[in-house]
């Protein structure tokens, strides 16, 4: 009688934790434009929870793993970006038809050259600035630093970053332990990384990391990346940055 007792509360707590267990399950949907009701194809959708992503097919449609209440961030390049939470409803009804609207873009002005050339060698050779944004390495720590556009107090300014952490970064990092740590897990999904690498908007990675993207702009001014890196890298290599500036703070509060 005992033996059986004992099995019984084993069986019991081996149900209660299943049932504690979030359940993994798959959710199907169709991307249209709401104007001429055609599938979109080439939409990237982003499971945000789980740091998850696929692109539709030719026919708009998508397969992603969800669990309910997970919040899918669905973005392409001409239309506005959708969040959408995925509920029971939807998981019992099958596929969702999902509208995004395109977005109306007024072209103001269009710079065509970043130098005004005279076509003069002697002149353009020095209109045009021979040095650019540096990055320097300094012997006996594993990461390099981005220390802006050359000037006086650079190498000053990189040595400041390493040895004085900014207050602002700690109060960021420290209260968003779980956010950055998805930083790791974008990298391992082929879709997350290539839309990254594809976009210069700051909009994923905002969404992403729960932040705005203006703080993405302060952190990269508190870690000492130039203001010309900030404004022309691409997501993934912001990414990285915000990535190795967060393993470097690390190693500052445990020291």
């Amino acid at each position: 009688m005992r033996y059986f007792t004992v099995f019984f509360l084993f069986i019991f707590l081996l149900n209660a934790t299943a049932q504690d267990k979030i359940i993994v399950q798959k959710v199907t949907g169709t991307i249209i434009n709401d104007n001429t009701l055609l599938p979109v194809a080439n939409a990237n959708v982003i499971n945000i929870n789980k740091v998850k992503g696929i692109v539709t097919n030719s026919k708009g449609f998508f397969e992603l793993e969800v669990s309910v209440s997970d919040t899918l961030h669905i973005s392409i390049l001409g239309y506005q970006s959708l969040r959408i939470r995925v509920t029971n409803d939807w998981l019992k009804n099958g596929t969702a038809k999902i509208q995004l609207t395109e977005k109306a873009i007024a072209l103001e002005e269009v710079i065509v050259k970043k130098y005004d050339l005279t076509g003069y060698l002697e002149i353009d050779s020095k209109l045009i600035p021979d040095k650019d944004n540096y990055r320097y390495s300094i012997s006996g720590l594993p990461a390099a630093y981005e220390a802006g556009e050359s000037s006086p107090n650079a190498f000053t300014r990189v040595l400041g970053s390493i040895f004085n952490p900014a207050d602002m970064l700690y109060n960021f990092f420290g209260k968003k332990p779980t956010e950055l740590k998805r930083l790791k897990s974008m990298k391992k999904d082929d879709t997350v990384r290539n839309l990254l690498e594809s976009k210069f908007d700051r909009e994923t990675i905002s969404v992403l990391l729960g932040v705005d993207k203006k703080e993405i702009a302060e952190i990269l001014q508190r870690c000492n990346y130039s203001e010309s890196f900030i404004q022309t890298a691409n997501d993934l290599q912001i990414m990285d940055a915000i990535s190795e500036c967060y393993e470097q703070y690390k190693i500052l509060k445990k020291n």
